[in-house]
């Protein structure tokens, strides 16, 4: 999938795109046929960067309810003739996941939509999943016989048959479908079920491919083999030398992790990370600035997995540095230095924003660090992370930073929050939002009453407007 192009944060599409509480407020207040049009651009062309992390479907599927909207432009994708050319996940998973949220607020053609497709389409075992949460008996009985079409009569159907039943992310639909007393249904399922179970057994018990020898070299020999292969296999060979090797092999891994092949290499900074060698902090300093990047990138994760304070006070040695390593070493500090590391951590956040944008991947652990430590001076950094990433996770992490460090938090973004696509900034919006506006009590009580919110969300809802609360 291509990244997806994400509109400025100031218009309604951008907000949307974001899955920003300001995009549902801000759709209600505009002219219903630009919200739907910007609502329906979001669902048919998912925004997402990563969809299987970053939650739309709900988000959406509200804002479908309170603007009363209709599901025609969903039911036009889904039947476009490309539903059998372009039959990756990204096209259509979004359009059905929402869906299924529709149906279970009750939107009998959100499930009759799921139900054709789940007979017809492409992405046939999304839908039918979607269905196996909120479909009734009858009518996932009613698909059995239009999906099981789909796998023929022979030994290959039946062994595709097999692998769909074993790898259902939902099992309903099958269960029931094999104790259908059609023989074709039944009998199908039933066999499918046992050879699926069967294919499971035979891989537990099968090889798992080649395995090093009983020696540091043939440990080495076997890192540098697998990486010839294409596969880095640093940390299982990593675990295999602390098997295999005694005192006396020291010197020899150690002059591997200064100058052996590159597998070798890459397997030994590994196992002196996790043994604490003194020597391992000087080793990685000078893999990271080797010219292979297997190598330097073998160094960098390396030494996020170091633990103890020897890693930490490097850390702040490191921190200033211009590269991977000064970034890895920045993140470790934001992680688990203290106040004392605040000035480095806030520097590298700048720095992050300044030279990456607000989608980074490092400002992850940087804008959690910012929180931990408690540095109020990053609440503007925070805000514009806030308001401008395109990464609903990253915005959560920068509303939990903002809940610890901006005074204004309670009454600006985390009102906003409360209509977030992200339940866990539903929650810290929950447990922080100023109740004095009439908005968040409204919202709250929704909140509170609305079957398909999380848990976590709702047990924090109920710990502002609970019988022990104060009132709202």
């Amino acid at each position: 999938m291509f990244d997806p192009f994400i509109a400025p944060s100031g218009t309604l599409l951008g907000l949307l795109q974001r899955g920003r509480g300001d995009g549902t407020l801000h759709a209600l207040a505009a002219p219903r046929p630009e919200a739907l049009a910007a609502l329906n651009h979001c669902v048919l062309s998912d925004p997402r960067h990563d969809w299987q992390v970053e939650n739309r479907s709900l988000y959406y599927a509200r804002l479908y309810l309170d603007l009363d909207g209709g599901i025609e432009e969903i039911e036009r994708h889904l039947r476009d003739p490309d539903d059998h050319v372009d039959t990756d996940d990204s096209r259509t998973g979004l359009a059905l996941a929402v869906l299924g949220h529709l149906a279970s607020y009750g939107r009998d053609d959100a499930l009759a939509l799921l139900r054709w497709y789940a007979a017809t389409g492409a992405n046939w075992a999304w839908a039918l999943d979607e269905l196996a949460l909120r479909d009734d008996d009858a009518g996932l009985r009613s698909l059995a016989v239009p999906v099981l079409g789909r796998f023929p009569a022979t030994p290959e159907g039946a062994a595709e048959l097999a692998v769909a039943v074993r790898d259902a992310y939902e099992p309903r639909p099958w269960r029931l479908w094999a104790d259908d007393s059609r023989e074709g249904v039944g009998a199908r399922v039933r066999a499918a079920g046992e050879q699926g179970s069967f294919d499971r057994w035979q891989r537990q018990l099968s090889a798992g491919g080649p395995r090093p020898g009983w020696s540091v070299q043939a440990v080495f020999d076997w890192a540098q083999q697998a990486l010839e292969r294409g596969s880095g296999l640093h940390i299982p060979a990593a675990r295999c030398l602390a098997a295999v090797s005694g005192p006396d092999d020291r010197p020899m891994i150690v002059e591997a992790a200064r100058s052996g092949p590159e597998g070798a290499r890459c397997a030994a900074l590994h196992y002196l990370v996790e043994a604490r060698d003194p020597a391992v902090l000087d080793l990685i300093e000078a893999a990271a600035a080797d010219p292979s990047r297997t190598v330097a990138e073998a160094a960098v994760a390396a030494f996020e997995r170091m633990p103890g304070e020897a890693a930490v006070d490097r850390a702040r040695r490191w921190a200033h540095r211009p590269d991977a390593l000064g970034a890895s070493a920045a993140g470790l500090l934001a992680c688990r230095g203290t106040a004392q590391d605040a000035p480095l951590v806030l520097g590298a956040l700048r720095e992050a924003v300044r030279g990456d944008g607000p989608d980074a991947r490092r400002l992850w652990t940087l804008v959690d660090g910012t929180g931990r430590l408690g540095i109020a001076c990053a609440a503007p950094v925070l805000r514009h992370v806030y308001r401008e990433t395109s990464s609903s996770h990253l915005r959560g992490r920068a509303a939990r930073a903002l809940a610890a460090t901006d005074p204004s938090f309670a009454t600006g973004f985390a009102v906003e929050c409360l209509w977030d696509c992200e339940e866990t900034t539903r929650e810290v919006a929950a447990l922080h939002a100023e109740t004095g506006d009439i908005r968040v009590a409204e919202r709250l009580r929704r909140l509170a009453a609305d079957p398909a919110e999380e848990a976590e969300v709702q047990t924090a809802v109920r710990s502002r407007i609970g019988p022990d609360a104060p009132a709202v």
